[in-house]
């Protein structure tokens, strides 16, 4: 598949829920969010039906993601289903790791095969002040717990004020390099203020070769996380859902004063 851009796109990020068990200051209100109905998430079954579709259409890179993807109730079953769908080459998940240490092995033996791990800094009081009451300790078992299970490679999810020279960001770059694991920084963004750059150590950001569409737990069908835009699945059906998706990539981003990271997926 192509966009009118001619930009290859073959990268499905799936939101599977808006629910999280942290309350970081960048991504979500202390007072926390009001949820979308049960009625509203997609099943299984449907977020499987789209992505098989997706992927007779040239998608192969999956990713789960949330919220916090851990937190859905039944979760290696979604992955079962997604892992095999013959043509899925990459199957990834983003999680915050708190849960990672329990879920590792049933999710690799499930079919997951890599994990990004959201960590902004080592010190676990200020772990604590941007997760809202996270225990760094359980994302360090996760990320431990993800590399014995070979969900590899393990990278690291960083944001960063102003730049990677931070003195958080380098902590994480130094626990990183003693794992040997990959970090991604990522500059906080503003989806109402239309504020984002190209992601150090990733592609996100660079709208030049953007190669991705997301699926929202509600199941609306985005072209760009930085524009308003989206497609109903249960109303158009995937298919139709799918191609007026890639239809309306703009050439960039602009703003979002309509979504969040939390129920988008970042």
């Amino acid at each position: 598949m192509y966009d009118s851009f001619d930009r290859k796109i073959n990268y499905l990020r799936i939101s599977v829920t808006d629910r999280c068990n942290l309350r970081c200051v960048y991504c979500m209100p202390e007072e926390g969010i009001k949820m979308l109905q049960h009625s509203e998430v997609l099943s299984f079954e449907e977020i499987a039906d789209f992505t098989r579709i997706a992927v007779g259409k040239g998608i192969n890179k999956v990713r789960i993601t949330g919220g916090e993807p851990l937190v859905r109730k039944g979760i290696t079953g979604l992955v079962e289903m997604l892992s095999a769908i013959e043509g899925v080459s990459d199957l990834s998940m983003t999680t915050n790791g708190i849960l990672l240490a329990d879920f590792a092995g049933d999710l690799r033996k499930a079919g997951l095969m890599r994990v990004n791990v959201s960590l902004d800094t080592l010190d676990a009081e200020k772990y604590r002040e941007i997760t809202r009451g996270g225990k760094l300790s359980n994302v360090l078992k996760g990320i431990q717990a993800a590399l014995e299970a070979g969900l590899t490679p393990v990278k690291i999810n960083c944001v960063v004020k102003q730049s990677s020279a931070e003195p958080d960001a380098r902590m994480v770059a130094d626990f990183a390099q003693k794992l040997g694991i990959e970090v991604r920084y990522i500059h906080q963004m503003s989806l109402t203020e239309g504020h984002f750059s190209v992601v150090e150590g990733g592609s996100g950001g660079d709208c030049g070769s953007c190669n991705r569409v997301r699926l929202t737990a509600n199941g609306k069908v985005l072209p760009c996380l930085f524009g308003e835009e989206s497609f109903d699945l249960r109303t158009l059906g995937a298919e139709k859902a799918l191609t007026a998706a890639i239809a309306g990539k703009p050439a960039c981003g602009t703003f979002n004063q309509k979504g969040a990271f939390y129920n988008i997926g970042g």
